[in-house]
Parts: structure tokens; sequence; C-alpha cells
């Protein structure tokens, strides 16, 4: 399962953000940044925002997890 927050905190750290950088891209307050980094799920329009500011695509995640589910599972 995807967990996206800390996925967001992550990358906002390898490009050497600040919260206060990202919260004024994204129009609030540095606490509900930090509240973002803590949630497992998100809103598809508020990852599509993050995923613009960011210049990575979020959604990817997503997409890799839906694969791994798909994969059949070894034979024993």
């Amino acid at each position: 399962m995807v967990n996206i927050g800390p996925e967001i905190k992550q990358e906002l750290a390898r490009q050497e953000r600040s919260v206060s950088w990202f919260a004024r891209k994204l129009c609030c307050e540095r606490s509900n940044v930090y509240s973002i980094f803590k949630r497992k799920s998100i809103d598809t329009d508020l990852l599509l925002r993050i995923s613009r500011i960011l210049n990575r695509n979020f959604f990817r995640e997503y997409d890799n997890e839906i694969a791994r589910q798909q994969r059949p599972s070894p034979q024993l």
C-alpha cells in the first residue's frame, strides 16, 4: 500500500526545499504541510497540485502499487 505523505516529505527533502517554501506554493499554512506528511492517502486534486509543484508524478506510486498487486505470485 502506498503511504503517500512520507513520499512527499522525502521528495521535498531530496529537492532541499523548506516546508515554508512548500506551504507558500500550496497556498496553505505550514501546519497543513505537516499534516500532509502524516497522511496515508490524499485527495487527487491536491496530489496533482503537489506533483506539479515538486515536478514529480506521485500518481506513479499508485500505478506501481497496482502493478505489484497484479503480478502473479510465484508457484512453489
